[in-house]
């Protein structure tokens, strides 16, 4: 059984005078929060400052190589729009021509259908201004050359600058080329030792007018037929990369048209083809042209002009059948460039030429094709047949000589 104890009551008395009084109060858990949270919050701040900061830097650097490559594009642009307002056929005034060419001081040359001036532009840019002749032509040789250059944009062809219609007055305006034409480089001394060396007769000059014509004939929206392919027609720029010049006789025609009518021959005779004078030797077509270039490659070699051949005893061995005579006898042919150059391009470029100027059209090779033969080693080509032996063709011979000769 289980004992009570009675503890007595004077012994639990309690003292309360002794004891502080406690009181309790509602707990302040967001400060505590707080508290915790600064850290935090902190090392936050520090990485957002760090991240705007940087996001500062690229966004900054953007603007900046934005802004700059955006000025580069401009100023690319503004020089475009420079050259476009230049070179795109613009239409002159009369008093526009003689600023050009202040007041026609420095002529450059004269042909059968105008004058050339040299002229410059207001933005440091040369120019040829060509003065067409009022009384020569119906106003055809204007409309085809103009016409026809503003169609054209290759480095082999002269570029159009502009024209002129005031009135009765016409001119072309188009480039300048510092070195004057190929003609004066085959009939001056001084200047064809300029030309030094015969890889450079053949990439530059050779190439680069085969590489032109051929451009005129498959390179545009319609074939161009130049009808005028000679060294006089052939300007050289600084570099003396070849460029064709004076459309005044050109025709277009579809790429698929093996002919072309003509109520009159047209070009410059000693480059004109046989068939443009008679057609019992074929149609006139773009084989034309490929006869006058091989005329202007044998010029090149044989150092003398065609149409400066004297014809006064029709004995006289024509030039290009002189050119192929010393190939049949394994003459040195380099002639023009008398130097240690080559002598496999020496004498594979009259061989081309030859090729060219068979006499009928159907024996000439396309100008595409003439292209590939001056790309070929000279072993790979063959001599042509000698077309001078035929006793009608030296009757037709003497009578386009004679033709020259009165014109």
């Amino acid at each position: 059984m289980y004992k009570l104890y009675q503890i007595p009551v004077a012994l639990i008395a309690v003292d309360y005078d002794k004891f502080v009084q406690l009181s309790w109060s509602t707990p302040d858990c967001k400060r505590c929060e707080v508290k915790g949270a600064l850290p935090k919050l902190a090392i936050a701040g520090v990485i957002l400052g760090s991240f705007l900061i940087l996001f500062s830097i690229f966004t900054l650097y953007h603007f900046y190589t934005y802004d700059k490559v955006e000025k580069e594009h401009q100023a690319k642009i503004e020089k475009f729009l420079e050259d476009y307002r230049n070179f795109r056929p613009t239409r002159y005034s009369y008093a526009d021509v003689k600023r050009i060419t202040n007041q026609f001081a420095e002529k450059l040359g004269e042909g059968a259908y105008g004058t050339v001036f040299k002229g410059k532009l207001s933005n440091e840019i040369y120019v040829a201004v060509k003065i067409l002749k009022t009384s020569t032509g119906n106003g055809e040789e204007f409309i085809n050359e103009v016409g026809t250059m503003a169609k054209i944009h290759h480095v082999n062809v002269v570029r159009l600058v502009g024209f002129c219609v005031d009135g009765f007055r016409r001119a072309v305006v188009y480039e300048f080329l510092p070195n004057d034409s190929l003609d004066k480089f085959i009939s001056s001394t001084t200047a064809k030792n300029l030309i030094h060396n015969w890889d450079k007769l053949q990439d530059i000059i050779a190439f680069g007018v085969a590489k032109g014509i051929e451009y005129l004939h498959q390179g545009c929206d319609q074939q161009i037929l130049h009808f005028d392919i000679k060294p006089h027609n052939v300007l050289l720029n600084q570099n003396f990369n070849p460029k064709i010049s004076d459309f005044g006789l050109a025709k277009l025609c579809s790429k698929d048209q093996s002919a072309v009518s003509m109520t009159t021959a047209r070009g410059t005779m000693g480059y004109i083809a046989p068939e443009v004078f008679s057609r019992n030797f074929g149609n006139v077509s773009a084989k034309a042209d490929v006869y006058s270039f091989g005329i202007l490659l044998l010029e090149i070699v044989g150092g003398k002009k065609n149409v400066d051949v004297a014809i006064e005893n029709t004995n006289q061995v024509y030039f290009p059948e002189w050119i192929y005579n010393l190939l049949e006898q394994k003459e040195d042919i380099r002639i023009f460039v008398e130097d240690d150059g080559d002598a496999k391009i020496a004498k594979k470029l009259p061989i081309v030429g030859l090729w060219c100027i068979q006499w009928h059209p159907m024996d000439r090779h396309l100008i595409k094709n003439v292209v590939q033969m001056l790309e070929e080693e000279e072993d790979k080509l063959t001599m042509p047949p000698n077309s001078f032996a035929s006793a009608g063709l030296i009757k037709t011979r003497e009578n386009m000589a004679t033709k020259r000769l009165n014109n």
